[in-house]
């Protein structure tokens, strides 16, 4: 068995791994950051976007007045008691300087506001609203500002934040060793992790190692939109480290797992959240519960295994903001301008899965005038499902809802009370429409497996840590970070807001796992 040896062992290179090896290798120690493929993760997937407020300089930039203050209020609201009260200040009080961290190592953002509601903004905007903050219910409590700080680059933006981070993280000397599967922790007679074992393909011939590159960068796209695929791929992926992959043992000072969530492990997500079927996993092969597995092996426990989120956007177009979603008695879903991951939970746990969008004349007109250019090209490409093989029409409320399997009566008291005013389930007046003109179209929104129209979905739960170090609670020597852990957005998610905790909880991870015991004042403010 091969061995190697590090101060600092990290388990997963997307963005909360990397992180945390950027802040340990500041911090003097020697660093391995360790990934089953090539690095980047479900991090590099991702739209790219961090959650960040408080007065950033993009904000300002962009003429949009925020405070420590309103964005705590706000998050407080969606967050719940997932971290504490003190966590959770700490947090937004660093949140600029958590952009001026990421800008030092080399990731760009800008501050071109979007002037629409939108799930993801095209590339002409790189600052908008990614959650609820300007939604019935929200903007009473905390005054709205957009803090979705997508990162400066064509596209999904989260490549380029990949490149950077790991770009960055070499630099400052971390070694990486990529195509490596941890097998194990290893503790002393103490319990204490001291290291890692681990299945690698760095000895295996240049033709193994290049095929398994190949197919696992297929996997992670276009695969995660080709479930099918997906899995075909990384049967051939297992295939080549069964074969190639040689035993190593690895002893660390300290070792973090920063290994993702478990959305593609189908029994886990089954057997923590059965509901949640039919959509998406965004993420990679590698996000099969290993880090958590590893964890609670090691004596950890874990909490928030049944919050997933589940991403059913109507934006864009802005326009669809103005319909009414209702499931298949009729009656209203929820406040058409909430973030998406609320309105798919909404629709899951209490209405099935199922939900039609109502709209009318005026809306599919615009709709199809401004949907393109108001969103990437899946948008585009989502949208022509919708007002094509997912939408039925009428000339009546009545006809429509025939057509669609949808209750007639139900449809027409929900629209009557919603036509009396004011909006009975909250939605702000600047969103709503008359819903006046037909024809009624009844677009179908509902989560099932489709790749017209797909629901992406993460998983939220993972490890408890200890919230001033990241330390696995009920272990020693193991720390955890990002979606192997329990954070900010383990209760609720808001676009931007898991790549925030990454960067947060992994900065945190990083920086104690560097430390001596006991070296680190836990009441500073480390960042």
């Amino acid at each position: 068995m091969d061995e190697l040896g590090a101060d600092v062992v990290i388990i997963g290179a997307g963005a909360a791994g990397a992180c945390a090896a950027i802040e340990a290798a500041d911090a003097g120690a020697e660093v391995l950051l360790v990934d089953r493929f090539a690095g980047g993760g479900a991090s590099r997937v991702s739209g790219g976007v961090v959650y960040a407020g408080g007065g950033t300089p993009q904000q300002s930039a962009a003429g949009v007045e925020d405070s420590v203050d309103a964005m705590h209020a706000y998050l407080r609201m969606e967050a719940g008691d997932v971290v504490s009260e003190r966590t959770l200040r700490r947090f937004c009080e660093e949140s600029v300087g958590m952009i001026a961290w990421l800008e030092r190592q080399g990731v760009p953002f800008e501050g071109s506001l979007c002037g629409y509601k939108t799930s993801y903004p095209s590339n002409k905007h790189y600052l908008y609203y990614s959650g609820s903050e300007a939604s019935g219910g929200f903007r009473d409590v905390a005054k709205p500002a957009p803090r979705g700080h997508r990162v400066k680059g064509p596209g999904t933006s989260g490549k380029l934040l990949m490149e950077r981070l790991l770009a960055t993280a070499r630099a400052r000397g971390v070694r990486m060793l990529p195509q490596t599967r941890v097998t194990d922790l290893v503790r002393n007679a103490d319990g204490a992790v001291t290291g890692v074992l681990a299945s690698s393909l760095r000895s295996a011939p240049g033709w193994a190692r290049a095929r398994h590159a190949r197919l696992s960068s297929w996997s992670a796209k276009p695969g995660i939109y080709l479930p099918q695929l997906r899995r075909s791929l990384h049967r051939r992926v297992t295939r080549i480290e069964q074969k190639h992959a040689t035993e190593l043992r690895i002893t660390a000072g300290a070792v973090v797992l920063a290994a993702g969530g478990f959305i593609a492990n189908r029994e886990l997500v089954r057997e923590h959240a059965p509901a949640y079927r039919g959509g998406l996993a965004l993420g990679t092969s590698a996000d099969d519960g290993s880090g958590l597995r590893l964890g609670l092996a090691a004596g950890g426990r874990a909490a928030e295994l049944d919050r997933i989120s589940a991403w059913r956007f109507l934006t864009p177009p802005a326009a669809f903001l103005g319909g009414l979603l209702v499931d298949a008695d009729g009656r209203r879903i929820i406040d058409e301008s909430r973030y998406g991951a609320a309105v798919g939970e909404r629709m899951i746990t209490g209405h099935g899965g199922r939900g039609w969008l109502l709209v009318d004349a005026p809306i599919v007109t615009e709709a199809r005038r401004e949907g393109r250019r108001q969103g990437q090209w899946f948008a585009a490409l989502q949208l022509r499902y919708l007002l094509g093989p997912g939408r039925v029409s009428g000339r009546t409320l009545e006809e429509v809802a025939r057509k669609a399997g949808v209750d007639p009566d139900g449809l027409v008291a929900t629209y009557a009370q919603y036509r009396q005013g004011p909006d009975p389930v909250g939605k702000p007046a600047e969103f709503a429409r008359p819903l006046d003109t037909p024809p009624y179209s009844l677009i179908d929104v509902s989560v099932k497996p489709n790749l017209g129209y797909p629901c992406p979905m993460i998983t939220l739960g993972g490890l408890v840590v200890d919230e001033d170090t990241g330390a696995v609670e009920g272990t020693r020597g193991l720390y955890a970070a990002g979606r192997t852990a329990v954070g900010i957005c383990s209760r609720s998610y808001v676009s931007g807001l898991s790549l925030a905790d990454c960067v947060f909880s992994g900065r945190r991870a990083g920086l104690h796992a560097a430390k001596p015991a006991g070296s680190v004042d836990k009441n500073e403010n480390v960042f």
